[in-house]
């Protein structure tokens, strides 16, 4: 009966929506009964007490739309907040590049530095592969999920996996010849960070993105040496209830996907991406630049942002999968439009909502 009546309100909202957004030419208010369509697409995080969800809308400058929706501990029951810090997953990428990026405006490094002047005794194969080829999933790096060993119960960190790489002979492609997304990668990518630096993948982040854009909150979080506030804890469906599933082998590993962050701070990060607080607009632009193959075959992928288009609008974005997080960061640059769902369960598909969310705002 709950299913039945929501499908019914549902088609009612966007009855209102659809009509709405045609007499929006005569001035009419729609705002009000966008966000009543908007958290009916939510609806199902909201729905009881339940692990939930964080929705923000920026456009031009200003906030929309900033909610939480459901739970962020059932153990302790607190409610998902602007403040509420989720795992990132992989948008956590697009922290890792701009450490790298960071690096190249110093002159620390450069794209076209090879894995074998970086790290000393890489093996061989490493002369072919650049920072850029990992940058932008085209480096043929082997997957370090496929190398852990079955009995392995020590969750993985990103050193564990140069030594990995360091183990092998071999990549899956020549470099530059294919895409293929690669964690490993941006693993590679935050050790470069390290060796270059002298400082910690997690303090680097700190120092130089964190603290300059006040995100206070936002950690790549190290067991037993960091904490995270306001702690969204990850969720999977077992049955009929939510059960706690919130780390797996691979959650140590922090530059393809370890960072925590809020709504709050995720803002204070898409504003200043139309700025040059943190590299010159000449070295940023390049990142929502897709990566080219040997070929000249465009990859559809800058610098930790994948590069599509939707309703006829170019878009940069990423998301984030992770056990018992699953997210989603859409940018659209020329509409100065943003849209961001982060949610702690292992369910549901915040991407197809942020795409009909999107569909709201542009009439479609």
């Amino acid at each position: 009966m709950k299913k039945t009546t929501l499908f019914v309100l549902i088609i009612i909202i966007l009855c209102f929506v659809h009509l709405s957004c045609d007499q929006d030419k005569s001035n009419i208010n729609v705002r009000e009964l966008n966000n009543v369509a908007i958290d009916l697409l939510l609806y199902d995080y909201d729905d009881g007490y339940v692990p939930g969800a964080a929705l923000l809308i920026v456009k031009n400058n200003e906030v929309l739309y900033s909610k939480g929706y459901g739970i962020a501990n059932l153990e302790i029951g607190y409610n998902i907040s602007a403040k509420t810090n989720f795992r990132l997953a992989s948008i956590t990428k697009q922290f890792t590049a701009m450490s790298i990026m960071i690096l190249k405006s110093r002159d620390q490094l450069d794209y076209t530095s090879s894995l074998t002047e970086i790290f000393q005794n890489f093996p061989p194969y490493g002369s072919n592969i650049t920072i850029r080829h990992l940058l932008n999933h085209t480096s043929g790096l082997v997957d370090y999920e496929e190398l852990i060993l079955q009995n392995t119960t020590m969750q993985v960190k990103d050193v564990d996996v140069l030594n990995m790489m360091m183990n092998l002979d071999y990549t899956y492609f020549t470099p530059g010849t294919q895409y293929q997304y690669s964690n490993s990668g941006f693993a590679l990518l935050a050790m470069i960070v390290e060796e270059v630096s002298g400082n910690g993948y997690a303090e680097f982040l700190e120092e130089n993105i964190f603290a300059p854009l006040d995100m206070s909150n936002s950690v790549a979080f190290e067991n037993g040496i960091s904490s995270i506030s306001n702690r969204a804890f990850g969720y999977s469906l077992q049955g009929d209830e939510f059960s706690l599933d919130d780390q797996s082998l691979t959650s140590a590993v922090l530059g393809d996907g370890g960072i925590y962050t809020s709504l709050n701070d995720m803002l204070k990060w898409d504003q200043s991406l139309y700025t040059d607080k943190l590299v010159s607009l000449e070295i940023l632009n390049e990142a929502f630049t897709s990566g080219k193959l040997s070929n000249g075959v465009e990859t559809g992928y800058g610098f930790g942002w994948r590069l599509d288009s939707y309703s006829n609008r170019n878009r940069v974005g990423h998301t984030g999968t992770t056990r018992g997080f699953r997210n989603v960061y859409h940018r659209y640059p020329i509409e100065n439009l943003s849209i961001i769902i982060l949610t702690n369960r292992n369910s549901g598909s915040p991407i197809i909502i942020a795409n009909q969310i999107a569909g709201i705002i542009f009439g479609s």
